[in-house]
């Protein structure tokens, strides 16, 4: 049984330092060009993102340490400054703008993204809320819903819509996972259904682009141009692809395509094997990070693995959909591969905290079993 706990926290920190080296690989091959054209320099986005590779990995080495009592104690402070993080990015000079969107925060010397540390600074909060009460009551769910109310309305005020969509699915895991009774997600799903509607119709580029999800063809040079691109990279691919850095797409053809996009380059170049090659890695440290919620020491640890390994699963598969038109084009990176230094920084923290928790498991049932 030890063994095994040792197997999966090998296999968290395995997978995760896997994809951000293919990541590095994939980023190089769909930005040389593009990089070389705007900033001279064909190794520009994967220098940067070698750095925060860096510092994701001292990172998640880091936390290994940390007792997460810490984290369940400090997360209303933790949250708070997730939550002024993403306040921030509306304050002049501070807030950085780019395509009509305020997302990241120039700290000087590189810029970062609040949105990243706020899904994870939301689930520590939500997973204490979890170790105190369950779920099984409207009562109990209040600081639940109000604390992701606040995150959501801040993010989607940036607007970042996509991310938006991601905490949603994440905290409806945690909520299941805490006891939530399918009466309540019934009683919640009328109002977000009726303001998930109400957002679209309130924003002309957001009905744009779910009509260009129903026809992409309809405005092939406006709002279904990415999606058309993104068709092209992935059935020129086939099956096996067209070879390691042979991309065509890549030539300021796909916009994007070292970052929410990066997926349409990898099918493109390693075909559909390339692909289910790379989410079998992330299937593999799901599976892991499950394990790890299931044999956690304390309540907290479980629910806190749970929502670790949810965001993982959930912005994967929102990124999967988009690239392959599942639903409306919106953008989210890939976790891990996709360019993104906070992006990166936060999902190698949290895998850490994920064979952290394991870790504790593991000396815990070494303990029980010598006693």
């Amino acid at each position: 049984m030890a063994s095994k706990f040792k197997i999966h926290n090998r296999m968290l920190i395995a997978s995760a330092v896997l994809l951000s080296l293919i990541g590095l690989v994939m980023q190089y091959s769909a930005s040389s060009y593009g990089a070389a054209s705007q900033f001279g320099d064909a190794f520009y986005y994967v220098k940067k993102q070698a750095i925060a590779l860096v510092f994701a990995l001292v990172a998640m080495y880091t936390v290994k340490f940390l007792n997460t009592d810490w984290l369940r104690k400090w997360r209303y402070i933790l949250l708070g400054i997730a939550c002024v993080l993403l306040a921030l990015v509306f304050v002049p000079k501070i807030g950085v703008e780019n395509y009509g969107a305020k997302r990241w925060l120039n700290l000087g010397f590189t810029t970062m993204q609040p949105s990243d540390v706020a899904k994870f600074a939301l689930v520590i909060f939500i997973a204490g809320c979890l170790d105190k009460k369950s779920l099984l009551t409207f009562k109990n769910m209040i600081p639940v819903l109000l604390s992701t109310a606040l995150v959501c309305v801040l993010i989607m005020l940036e607007p970042n819509m996509s991310v938006t969509m991601c905490v949603g699915i994440v905290v409806v895991i945690m909520m299941f996972v805490g006891g939530c009774r399918i009466k309540h997600f019934a009683i919640m799903a009328i109002p977000v259904l009726l303001g998930v509607v109400g957002l679209i119709f309130l924003e002309p580029y957001r009905v744009k682009r779910l009509m260009a999800f129903i026809d992409p063809w309809a405005s092939p040079l406006g709002e279904g141009y990415q999606l058309i691109q993104s068709y092209y990279a992935l059935g020129s691919g086939g099956l096996f692809g067209l070879g390691l850095f042979n991309s065509r797409q890549k030539y300021l053809f796909l916009t994007f395509a070292e970052s929410d996009f990066i997926l349409s380059v990898i099918g493109e170049e390693l075909g559909w094997v390339g692909c289910a090659a790379i989410l079998s890695i992330f299937i593999v440290m799901i599976i892991c990070g499950i394990k790890v919620a299931l044999r956690a020491e304390s309540r907290f640890d479980c629910y806190l693995a749970a929502g670790i390994t949810a965001v993982i699963a959930a912005q994967t598969l929102l990124n999967v959909a988009v690239v392959s038109g599942s639903i409306p084009p919106t953008g989210i990176p890939l976790p891990f591969v996709s360019n993104g230094g906070t992006s990166l920084v936060c999902f190698m923290t949290g895998v850490g905290i994920l064979e952290n928790i394991g870790s504790k498991a593991q000396r815990s049932y070494l303990n029980h079993k010598m006693y």
